[in-house]
């Protein structure tokens, strides 16, 4: 059975995410693995903290064992049915980390937050995992909790027990074949939350009909109620499928980017899409996508498709 796989450093934010991973893979059902990466040879040829480099390479060694059993321990008492392994291993942490996503549901990781709104600092290895992954990776903000993915309770304090805020979806209507795995996450990420899902398509009238379109009001209007068809009519076919999810759409002028920044502050997840094409130096973020990881507040699952 396919496992959810989560990076772990010790940093705060890969705990969060670990937290976040557990409630995940409680939900689904399916096993948690708890990965940590390292090369414990790097300061083979030189002195660390002062200790021989046999000594800081054990050190490091027991370090990152007792990280695991620590972690693996307290996510058992809170989740005791959930199945839970660990892996220690030896090589550079993106490597091992795609190669361990590779047959997962999905790979999360943490990213230290910049504030209670300000979102995300999406670290090296994050990004390049994130562009370069063949399979779902959510990202996870330090020092978010649990109830921040829930609507507040009836004083207006945080609680696990209220429903669950809306998933919220950055959705491109040009090629929605292509589309169809993320909007299919997104979907099954409400149901499985039994919450809404809000589904924010981007368009520019200039993009596509000139600058003189932005200028006709009558046309651009024309151009609003066409963009709306076209996105209800992508969406038509899994509403159908998923007829417990309430699906809130919208298309909004300009990029979707800032609208999803916008939208996380009041999501329990945030889903966008990455497409599978591999640029001479790697793998390609999107813009959208770029926005969305650098400043969205809520956790953010990346998507890639073909």
């Amino acid at each position: 059975m396919p496992a959810i796989i989560v990076g772990l450093d010790g940093s705060p934010a890969s705990l969060a995410a670990a937290d976040w991973a557990a409630g995940e893979a409680a939900q689904r059902e399916v096993p948690l693995r708890l990965v940590h990466a390292g090369d414990p040879l790097r300061p083979l040829y030189a002195p660390f903290a002062g200790v021989p480099a046999p000594a800081a390479i054990d050190a490091r060694r027991e370090w990152a064992a007792y990280l695991l059993h620590e972690a693996e321990s307290r996510l058992t008492q809170r989740h005791p049915g959930l199945r839970i392994t660990t892996e220690q291993a030896e090589e550079q942490a993106v490597p091992t980390l795609l190669t361990a996503a590779a047959d997962s549901e999905m790979l999360v990781l943490g990213s230290r937050g910049l504030g209670t709104v300000a979102g995300f600092l999406v670290g090296s290895v994050a990004l390049a995992v994130v562009a370069r992954a063949e399979r779902p990776v959510v990202l996870v903000r330090g020092g978010g909790h649990a109830e921040d993915e829930h609507l507040p309770d009836a004083a207006g304090t945080g609680s696990i027990t209220t429903p669950y805020r809306d998933v919220v979806l950055g959705l491109d209507v040009e090629d929605p074949a292509d589309t169809d795995t993320v909007i299919e996450f997104a979907f099954a990420a409400a149901r499985r939350r039994a919450t809404g899902l809000r589904v924010v398509h981007g368009w520019n009238p200039a993009a596509t009909y000139g600058y003189g379109a932005v200028l006709d009001a009558g046309l651009n209007a024309e151009l609003a109620e066409e963009t709306r068809h076209a996105l209800s009519d992508v969406l038509r076919p899994w509403k159908d499928k998923f007829p417990g999810v309430e699906v809130r759409a919208q298309a909004v002028i300009g990029g979707a980017g800032r609208h999803l920044v916008h939208a996380s502050r009041d999501a329990a997840l945030v889903v966008v899409g990455r497409t599978k094409r591999h640029a001479s130096l790697g793998g390609r973020i999107g813009p959208v996508t770029h926005a969305v990881l650098q400043h969205a507040s809520a956790p953010v699952a990346v998507v890639p498709h073909d």
